[in-house]
């Protein structure tokens, strides 16, 4: 077993206070120690101990990889045309989803894979390290199958979305698709998910549907997470706290009920500013929930018709411009955040134990994510203590 020394770090974000200044826990002129995949030493550069090789990375800022938390990465097709017609003033309804639906269906493994990699590989450019993905696009008991299969060979963290919309074979009777989710598609699934996700939203699954969606995938060992209150107010939040969701995600529309919720309860709540970007919607009240005491992730959503963006970078600028949330908040809830909602203590942070995951910026320090919006700022992706980005140079 080697180890290697990373030095020549201008400013470390570690996401550990007991290291460090202030919630990141910063430590300047730092270094640490990858051993095994792992973290094994953090401190001043200084004081780092002998290792078998030592990796220089010239004044640059480190923090922890991007945690990804809520993705929708195994599809086929272009909903381009949807998004020009949002453009030009038309509204946004869950319909949208059946589109690309139908082409995942026709899509062969190798198509859904090749793009699976090629997104995956976007988000490694960017700092991402740890990718949670959902089924959702398949809505049938093989291809929501197979798309977890597939999702599982690329990403860290697979969910089922078998209750994403009610598919068109379906309309007439939604009760017994229902059923099927809760049931054979179920039993399919289960072996290749850690989690169960509902679109808990008008045009999607009502309350009482949701609830027993979950609930039946609890009963299976699956962790619970949800799509909650997106287009409007409505029960989800309510639902994921009620059942111990670990994260309800969207979280646009807030009442103080909500909000209180969350503040009260573990549950995360993730927020999606990509979605409200690409459908020119409000954004969620960031600022209400972190005065409440909730904790907040930020993740990309990126689907094909409303977050179509792997950049958690991006997700970054957008939450400190549009959710008033400070370059730090924003920062934490890229990584640490994410990890919480993916109840992953392993990762987003860079102290002890925790997974060698990283970001190296071309920049001295973390806030320039947020201050040079869509520049290219990420030099290096490291995933359990292995460059990942670029592959070659």
């Amino acid at each position: 077993m080697t180890a290697t020394t990373i030095t020549g770090i201008r400013e470390l974000v570690t996401n550990d206070p007991e290291l460090g200044e202030a919630a990141l826990g910063l430590v300047p002129g730092a270094a640490f120690v990858v051993e095994d995949g792992r973290i094994g030493w953090v401190g001043p550069a200084a004081s780092a101990p002998d290792t078998d090789r030592t990796i220089d990375v010239g004044g640059r800022a480190v923090l922890p990889g991007f945690v990804d938390s809520h993705a929708h990465l195994v599809f086929a097709g272009d909903r381009s045309a949807e998004f020009d017609a949002r453009m030009t003033g038309q509204r946004y309804t869950a319909g949208g989803i059946r589109t690309t639906v139908a082409a995942t269906r026709a899509a062969t493994d190798q198509l859904l894979s090749a793009n699976l990699i090629r997104l995956v590989a976007e988000a490694r450019s960017q700092g991402t390290t740890t990718i949670e993905s959902k089924s959702g696009y398949g809505l049938t008991v093989g291809d929501e199958k197979r798309c977890l299969e597939i999702g599982a060979a690329h990403t860290d963290e697979m969910t089922y979305l078998g209750a994403h919309v009610v598919p068109e074979e379906y309309v007439h009777d939604p009760d017994a698709y229902v059923d099927l989710v809760c049931t054979e598609m179920l039993d399919a699934c289960a072996g290749f998910a850690r989690w169960i996700d509902v679109f808990c939203e008008r045009g999607a699954f009502d309350e009482a549907a949701s609830r027993r969606i979950l609930q039946a995938g609890i009963a299976r060992g699956l962790g619970a997470r949800i799509h909650a209150n997106q287009l409007g107010p409505g029960p989800g939040i309510q639902i994921a706290v009620e059942l111990g969701a670990a994260s309800a995600d969207h979280c646009t529309h807030l009442s103080a009920a909500d909000v209180d919720a969350l503040a009260g309860s573990p549950t995360v709540a993730t927020l999606l500013p990509g979605a409200e970007f690409s459908t020119r919607s409000p954004y969620p009240d960031a600022r209400r929930l972190l005065g409440a005491g909730a904790t907040v992730a930020l993740a990309t959503d990126c689907n094909p018709g409303t977050s179509y963006t792997t950049s958690m970078p991006f997700c970054i600028a957008l939450a400190v411009s549009e959710m008033r949330l400070s370059p730090s908040e924003a920062l934490w809830a890229a990584t640490a955040g994410g990890a919480r909602a993916l109840q992953r203590p392993d990762v987003g942070r860079l102290s002890a134990g925790a997974r060698a995951d990283f970001a190296v910026l071309d920049a001295p320090s973390y806030v320039h994510l947020a201050y040079r919006p869509g520049v290219p700022l990420v030099w290096q992706t490291w995933k359990d203590g292995r460059r990942v980005w670029p592959t070659f140079e």
